[in-house]
């Protein structure tokens, strides 16, 4: 007798459906590889002293003459690096949180990850400290604040949605005390602590971007390493169990991953909102399912959105001088809004 599970796609109806989506994922790659590519050229071309798009992508790898290479290597090149490391970083760990909490919210910046990384980094610029400690700074704070959102979230019995409200708060309160410390900075501090709170690369230097950067670079490759335990807790506690899965030991290690990555990114670029929140949700709903593919997606559309929110901040918007994090925030907050509102909606008829 034929064992058959209800529901389940017959092989050979399901490899198409995987196909399709495979190379759906590799075309999404590919433009999204060369959109990457364009942003970074006029990234590198753009500034005080405009450059031809050719030179400057020329200074970028060492040649040309000898003051544009030292232009777009030494001054524009780390901002540009850190907005596309800080980008894949922020998505990859909003990527990994929704699947581990199957919730759209969970986010680092919704769950409060981001903020503590940014009360982490003040607390180092207050204290004079080296930036090359500013990533264990943030991560330190990432920490914290996850440690915060567990003692609550445990004391209240949190559900998932529970969870995120809890997040909320831990982002506030952190948030309060980097605004306090920031009050309380030497005027020559305030300003810049001030704009690095906001969400900014501006000024990024290759000591940062070779610190926060490399630990991105390492974190990213451990999620990649977890995203076969991360397909089998997609299956259920249960079934993951019984394919002899430590689902809590999984858990915590892709937990940890995930707040790495926001720490680490944040170093780089703030608590930048709206990134790690939305991309995962774009890259699902072009590319369908989540699979290791669509998660290297998830990191190339982070880095093309925080690069291109930096464009805009710095060349299409009336003011000058705004940090990228307004860009991100202004996206971000009617897009959180609607997904709020959605999750509240699903919960109400799940009851019914």
């Amino acid at each position: 007798m034929n064992d058959v599970v209800p529901g389940a796609k017959p092989l050979a109806a399901a490899t198409p459906v995987r196909r399709a989506t495979g190379r759906r994922t590799a075309l999404l790659t590919v433009v999204g590889l060369l959109v990457l590519c364009a942003l970074i050229t006029v990234s590198v071309a753009n500034g005080e002293m405009p450059l031809p798009p050719l030179d400057a992508a020329k200074g970028l790898f060492g040649l040309g003459d000898s003051a544009t290479v030292l232009v777009v290597q030494e001054f524009r090149a780390p901002r540009t690096v850190a907005a596309v490391v800080a980008g894949a970083g922020l998505a990859v760990a909003g990527a990994l949180l929704q699947r581990l909490f199957r919730n759209p919210l969970a986010s680092p910046d919704v769950m409060g990850v981001t903020g503590g990384a940014s009360f982490g980094a003040v607390a180092m610029l207050a204290a004079g400290a080296s930036q090359m400690l500013m990533p264990l700074a943030a991560l330190g704070g990432g920490l914290l604040a996850a440690v915060l959102l567990g003692v609550f979230s445990w004391r209240s019995g949190a559900g998932v949605t529970r969870l995120v409200l809890v997040g909320l708060a831990v982002q506030a309160g952190l948030s309060a005390a980097v605004s306090f410390m920031v009050v309380r900075f030497p005027a020559e501090l305030a300003g810049s602590a001030l704009q690095w709170t906001t969400g900014s690369v501006y000024g990024r230097s290759w000591t940062e971007v070779w610190s926060a950067g490399g630990g991105v670079a390492i974190a990213l490759f451990v999620a990649f390493a977890l995203n076969r335990r991360l397909a089998v807790l997609d299956l259920g506690d249960d079934s993951a169990g019984t394919l002899g899965l430590n689902t809590q030991a999984a858990r915590m290690q892709i937990l940890l991953v995930a707040i790495v990555l926001a720490s680490l990114a944040a170093a780089l670029a703030g608590p930048v909102a709206f990134v790690a929140l939305a991309v995962p949700h774009m890259v699902r709903f072009l590319a369908g399912p989540p699979t290791a593919g669509t998660l290297a997606l998830s990191g190339l559309a982070g880095a093309v959105l925080l690069l291109a929110s930096d464009l805009v901040a710095q060349y299409l918007l009336p003011v000058s001088g705004l940090p990228v994090g307004v860009v991100t925030a202004t996206l971000g907050a009617p897009w959180l809004l609607v997904l709020m509102i959605r999750q509240s909606s699903s919960v109400n008829r799940s009851v019914r």
